[in-house]
């Protein structure tokens, strides 16, 4: 019996790294191509594909594998809702001490969607940012990634968010795409 849980121990820890193997060497290729100096002027979040990637004048400088909100499908439409919002935006402000490591605001609501709750009679929310994980759950690493656990902000590991602090401003071009 104590070899077969050794055994199916094994198993997963070699298939969590087939799996993540893919995300490893992705980041990898694009960290070897950027150029440090580069500031993005657009971050591109691809929600359906777990993806965010930033953008200096049309050429991508890096490319990150994301968390989003625990309910991904859809547009944030109310607080609550655990949404990760879909449209542009900006970066508004950047947050050295958040619960979460470090974190980016983004503008959201934005007018449009405070027009769509105000229709509805619900609270937009607010407090949408792209946040590392924080200290309690900093050991896991890439391994956040394999569950949408937000309540509609966007998640990358510390080490992500240390390197992406450095290469985003404040007014920075936030599109989030389906």
């Amino acid at each position: 019996m104590r070899f077969l849980k050794r055994f199916f121990l094994l198993l997963t820890v070699i298939f969590l790294f087939a799996v993540f193997d893919d995300c490893f060497s992705q980041n990898k290729a694009t960290s070897q191509t950027k150029t440090p100096l580069l500031t993005a002027d657009t971050i591109l979040i691809k929600k359906n594909q777990r993806k965010m990637e930033l953008y200096n004048k049309g050429k991508l400088i890096k490319g990150y594998k994301i968390s989003i909100g625990f309910a991904p499908i859809g547009t944030k439409q109310q607080e609550g809702d655990g949404k990760t919002p879909e449209g542009e935006y900006t970066i508004t402000s950047k947050n050295p001490h958040s619960q979460f490591h470090k974190s980016l605001k983004i503008s959201y609501p934005n007018t449009a969607d405070k027009e769509n709750a105000k229709k509805k009679k619900v609270s937009p929310g607010g407090d949408i940012m792209i946040h590392g994980l924080g200290k309690q759950f900093s050991y896991l690493g890439k391994l956040h990634t394999l569950h949408d656990w937000t309540f509609g902000c966007i998640a990358v590991t510390n080490e992500e968010i240390d390197e992406i602090w450095k290469l985003v401003k404040e007014g920075t071009i936030v599109k989030i795409e389906p």
